[in-house]
């Protein structure tokens, strides 16, 4: 079995992450904005789609359990950026299909 970490294997991880207001997963919403993996650590950078989102903490957590547990990284670090700010436009096409825009 490969165990080494790629970017493939971090975004399905992500996949499975969604914001609970929200019936799309994190990266088809385009929250996702960086992704560095430097051997067994990963380093993911994101938004929210409001800087009052009040799930923050939650959705860290869910991020970071999520990208251990299906890539096998040893160390998730999570940093929420605004700038630049979330909006519709860095949304998947499945994405803005599934929520009608």
């Amino acid at each position: 079995m490969n165990t080494t970490l790629n970017d493939e294997k971090i975004i399905e991880a992500l996949k499975n992450c969604y914001d609970p207001e929200i019936p799309v997963n994190i990266y088809d919403l385009g929250l996702v904005y960086k992704i560095d993996v430097k051997g067994k650590s990963v380093f993911i950078l994101m938004s929210l789609t409001s800087p009052f989102c009040p799930v923050t903490d939650m959705l860290v957590e869910q991020v970071k359990s999520a990208v251990s547990t299906f890539s096998g990284a040893e160390n998730v670090e999570v940093e929420i950026t605004f700038d630049p700010p979330w909006d519709t436009s860095k949304m998947s096409e499945s994405a803005k299909a599934q929520l009608g825009l």
